[in-house]
């Protein structure tokens, strides 16, 4: 790998990609998911770590500081990091600069590139990657590579929005660089209307200097993801597998990390004693599969006030994804305050993907919560309004037997089907990024 230059000899513009992940994590599966659609329009190079999205390294992984390999047609380049913990940030720290670095000197292995597009993670630094393959990649007529910006989540907002950080100097000069990566990009796609407003606000004072931008929603692959059945053998099996058979399930699915309020709402969900039923005589569940920074306060909170009726399951395998959503009957859909325009809940696509109600949290005018509101697929309020939160779990449990639950699981997978499957947005995509 050291020694070899990557140049596959097709008549394909060639993409690379910057991408932190290229498994498990949500935004990965999109990468992942975009670049296997996209491979008949583009010859496709991915650069991105190693399997490690949870921390940890295996074995495998570490005798190489650079591994190459081929994925349903696309060229990955995975680069070594160190494992890391999610409680520790400065594992975490020393992981992404890792990448950063390494993403950046392996670049130039990679010849005849026509367009760059990064992703906005690892913050800041994933725009800057993007930046670096604009300016150091040209194609074969000697034409500097066009790099287009995919905005995931907005930093440093976010990092504000939840006081991650209060150092204004670093703050400051995060937006600076960030700000410098929106200007230096020839397209940049977010992901929700919201957003397209924060990018809009960053830019406010220096209106000519907007960049150039697009909406194209997230998706779910609603070929791998769609609903089953009740009595489905394999979801049956996922609930006795967490003795959940017979239960009415509240479920929380994806990340559990800063952004999404959990410490707080798991105060809430604290006011459902165990032993709670449905008005059919189920017994009230919840459930939260996956893994994150708040995982360990929550797993405290819920052993410290006896909340038997709580259950913490690791993530699960994509292809066994399909089961965990459709054992649960609502499904959470939350973010903390100050998010609306920074980030969008992407799990609301597997959500309606597999026609579940939807009990959100979020923002007035964020895209997801308008998505649930035009669609009428569940449930809203507003991040810490807890009394409202209680009474819409509350409403849930009583009318748990209506028909009006599978009414919204089936308004919002009706909207999915005809407006947001991956397909159509994959396909704006490759038109977006062949017109930039």
């Amino acid at each position: 790998m050291d020694d070899e230059k990557i140049n596959m000899n097709n008549n394909k513009p060639h993409l690379l990609i910057y991408a932190h992940y290229y498994d498990l994590a949500s935004t990965a599966q999109i990468i992942r998911d975009l670049a296997e659609g996209m491979i008949e329009t583009f010859r496709i190079s991915v650069i991105c770590v190693v399997p490690s999205y949870l921390g940890t390294v295996e074995e495998t992984w570490k005798k190489q500081k650079y591994y190459f390999e081929k994925i349903d047609g696309v060229e990955v380049v995975r680069v070594r990091v160190p494992g890391f913990s999610k409680e520790n940030k400065k594992s975490r720290i020393k992981n992404i600069l890792t990448y950063f670095f390494r993403a950046m000197w392996v670049t130039g292995k990679i010849e005849n590139v026509d367009y760059v597009m990064s992703v906005s993670q690892p913050p800041i630094l994933g725009g800057l990657l993007g930046v670096w393959g604009k300016w150091t990649k040209k194609n074969t007529k000697g034409q500097r590579a066009k790099f287009i910006y995919q905005i995931q989540d907005f930093n440093p907002e976010q990092v504000l929005a939840v006081n991650y950080s209060k150092n204004a100097i670093i703050t400051n000069l995060m937006m600076t660089l960030d700000k410098f990566s929106c200007k230096q990009s020839d397209l940049v796609i977010t992901v929700g209307r919201d957003l397209i407003e924060t990018l809009r606000n960053r830019f406010n004072d220096e209106k000519k200097k907007i960049p150039k931008h697009v909406l194209i929603n997230n998706w779910i692959d609603e070929k791998e993801i769609y609903p089953l059945s009740e009595n489905n053998e394999r979801v049956l099996s996922f609930k006795k597998c967490y003795q959940l058979e017979d239960k009415f399930i509240f479920m929380y699915s994806g990340n559990i990390g800063l952004y999404y309020d959990l410490e707080n709402l798991i105060k809430v969900v604290e006011k459902f004693k165990p032993g709670t039923k449905t008005k059919d005589g189920r017994e009230v569940a919840f459930v939260f599969v996956g893994d994150g920074t708040v995982l360990y306060s929550l797993k405290k909170y819920v052993k410290q006030h006896q909340m038997d009726n709580v259950t913490f399951i690791p993530y699960q395998d994509k292809k066994d994804l399909i089961y965990s959503l459709n054992a649960g009957d609502v499904h959470w859909c939350v973010n903390a305050k100050g998010i609306k325009g920074v980030s969008c809940p992407s799990k609301y696509y597997g959500l309606a993907a597999v026609g579940k109600p939807v009990l959100g949290v979020l923002e007035e005018e964020s895209e997801v919560r308008c998505l649930i509101e035009d669609t009428q697929g569940g449930l809203v309020s507003n991040p810490g309004e807890y009394s409202e939160v209680k009474k819409n779990i509350q409403w849930f449990i009583e009318n748990a037997d209506n028909s009006a639950l599978k009414k919204m699981g089936q308004n919002g997978h009706k909207y999915l089907m005809e407006n947001l499957t991956k397909d159509l947005s994959v396909r704006k995509y490759a038109k977006e990024i062949l017109n930039t």
